[in-house]
């Protein structure tokens, strides 16, 4: 089935999928949020996941599609076993897009020479035992890296010896009701996202909170408060303010209806820096995402 998705499979739990924007890059000279705000290149970004059938929540605005649990009696693989893979499927994703006439061959070539890694794909990329070395290795290669967690492992991220160049952790709910509702982990780790957020404030380097926004289940006026309690613990150097999006396996849970307009996210965004004391560093419409910064930062771009 992942593979149908488009999902190069590596090793028994790693995978690569080539993100929408790297596409559109590619095509049409249109780039993904975060170039826009830190410069990352989409078409020189690949989006992998050492696990990307492993997961301790089921949220329901995630793409994924819960067909199946993980069988981890297969053990983990190897982190530079990982990124070779990566690279090599990446490249071979890539390749079909040399016959479209609309490619720009120049940017072609780059993109199979991918420098960002983006450990978001899906799964939880904390529960990899491997983590930090395989933040090392893509570090040898001169590579930058995001890793993108749910904050549920906070061990994982305390222990890091090497660092993301930036680490994001998805705060999806204002309060441990809600989570439990909107997010539905295997057990409540609510305690252990809150210890998350206490282990990143210690972190030297970029943090970013993002805000998962559905309409009519997280996003009310009211919330504002219990999420700036919960940023004000780390007070990360970026804040996203980000619009549900009714793709994949989502589309089974939730409706069109919940994924809110640009305009509802900015203004959940106005109000959040304000109480926070943040400023909006910029936006992407089309992404319905909005990026609040600390104001002692001078720059989102790395």
């Amino acid at each position: 089935m992942l593979r149908k998705q488009g999902y190069y499979i590596v090793g028994e739990h790693g995978a690569v999928k080539l993100c929408h924007w790297l596409g559109e890059s590619l095509l049409r000279s249109r780039s993904c949020y975060k170039q826009k705000f830190y410069g990352i290149e989409s078409h020189r970004c690949m989006q992998v996941a050492p696990g990307v059938d492993v997961c301790n929540q089921r949220c329901l605005f995630c793409w994924r599609y819960y067909d199946r649990e993980s069988n981890l009696e297969r053990g983990w693989d190897d982190p530079h076993n990982l990124l070779d893979g990566f690279v090599k499927g990446q490249m071979q994703l890539v390749s079909g897009f040399k016959g479209d006439d609309r490619c720009d061959i120049d940017r072609w070539k780059e993109a199979r020479d991918p420098r960002h890694v983006a450990i978001s794909l899906s799964g939880e990329p904390a529960l990899y035992p491997y983590l930090n070395e395989m933040l090392e290795e893509i570090s040898k290669r001169d590579m930058t890296s995001f890793l993108v967690t749910n904050g549920t492992v906070p061990t994982a991220l305390s222990n890091l010896t090497t660092l993301p160049t930036q680490l994001y952790i998805t705060i999806a709910t204002p309060d441990e009701k809600i989570y439990l509702e909107l997010c539905r982990p295997k057990a409540n780790y609510w305690r252990r996202i809150r210890e998350s957020l206490e282990a990143i404030s210690a972190l030297k380097t970029r943090r970013t909170i993002r805000h998962t926004l559905v309409r009519g289940y997280n996003m009310d006026p009211e919330m504002v408060d219990g999420y700036a309690e919960l940023d004000s613990i780390a007070m990360p150097e970026f804040i996203e303010a980000k619009g549900y999006v009714f793709v994949g396996g989502s589309r089974y849970r939730l409706s069109m209806n919940e994924m809110p307009s640009h305009q509802e996210v900015s203004a959940f965004a106005e109000s959040l820096a304000d109480n926070l004391g943040y400023r909006i560093a910029d936006e992407d419409p089309k992404s319905r995402v909005v990026l609040l910064m600390r104001k002692d930062v001078s720059s989102p771009k790395l």
